[in-house]
């Protein structure tokens, strides 16, 4: 029955975010698939915590879009999601979800609150950073950069980005009660807020780096500007720096795998 009334959420979930352009319709698809999983192999814990992460950045996305759509134009992905980016931000949740299901250990949870709570962070970073009134500046050297380049950070942004870990590790622990989660993992709520807030933020920061160091980048011939499209000004780009294979997709994902990483082990410190 939980795989039944997962299909039929997951489904009805995915297709108003395909109707308001949240998805795409390979991001739909992958949604659905995803959202059935979490709760046919989970519960209203796993299940919900991808919702709030869903929900909250796709409001986000939508909030003053006028203003994003510049900065937009540089990055790889947009507010509309396709399947890569569904699997980037949700994969490995969905890998602990199953790895819970088959093995229990509490473990898992931690791992995929860790997860969680980065790429939430890193997409409010993302959203709110890009309506700052000042120029984000290198997590390298701290010098001024253009906005929508790929490891840049901004007040604003790390604000949000510590907003959104908290948000998840407040949820965590919230869902973790009401669904029997804790049965597995005895934190208190204070235990989770702090462990998705840590893991969660310090995700976020290590995807600002790896933007910054070893994402694949390109610049514009046209307009000169760094950024991670192939075409840009109805232009091929040029390849700057950075491995080919490490794109936006691949960046959130390590970057969220050493958030889970760090989730597991403070967690094996409070348990």
């Amino acid at each position: 029955m939980n795989w039944i009334i997962g299909a039929v959420c997951a489904l009805a979930v995915s297709a108003a975010a395909y109707w308001k352009r949240s998805l795409s319709l390979s991001g739909m698809a992958a949604a659905a698939v995803m959202g059935t999983v979490y709760f046919g192999a989970g519960n209203v814990f796993w299940f919900g915590i991808l919702l709030l992460f869903f929900i909250s950045s796709s409001a986000f996305s939508k909030l003053k879009a006028s203003r994003k759509s510049e900065a937009e134009k540089s990055y790889a992905k947009t507010g509309t999601r396709d399947a890569g980016q569904v699997m980037a931000n949700g994969g490995l949740g969905m890998a602990a979800c199953i790895g819970h299901a088959l093995w229990p250990n509490p473990g898992w949870a931690l791992f995929f609150v860790g997860t969680m709570a980065s790429v939430t962070a890193d997409t409010w970073a993302t959203e709110w950073g890009s309506l700052s009134k000042k120029p984000p500046r290198s997590i390298m050297n701290g010098q001024p950069i253009a906005p929508g380049t790929s490891g840049g950070v901004s007040l604003l942004g790390s604000s949000a980005a510590l907003a959104g870990a908290l948000f998840i590790g407040g949820a965590a622990g919230l869902l973790g009660l009401w669904s029997g989660q804790t049965a597995y993992v005895h934190l208190p709520l204070l235990g989770f807020i702090v462990i998705g807030g840590l893991s969660g933020f310090a995700g976020a920061m290590v995807d600002s780096y790896l933007g910054a160091t070893l994402q694949s980048m390109y610049r514009c011939p046209v307009c000169g500007r760094s950024v991670e499209t192939a075409r840009h000004c109805g232009e091929d780009t040029m390849p700057q720096r950075g491995w080919g294979w490490m794109n936006n997709d691949m960046v959130n994902m390590i970057s969220s795998l050493a958030a889970g990483g760090l989730a597991v082990v403070m967690g094996s410190w409070l348990y």
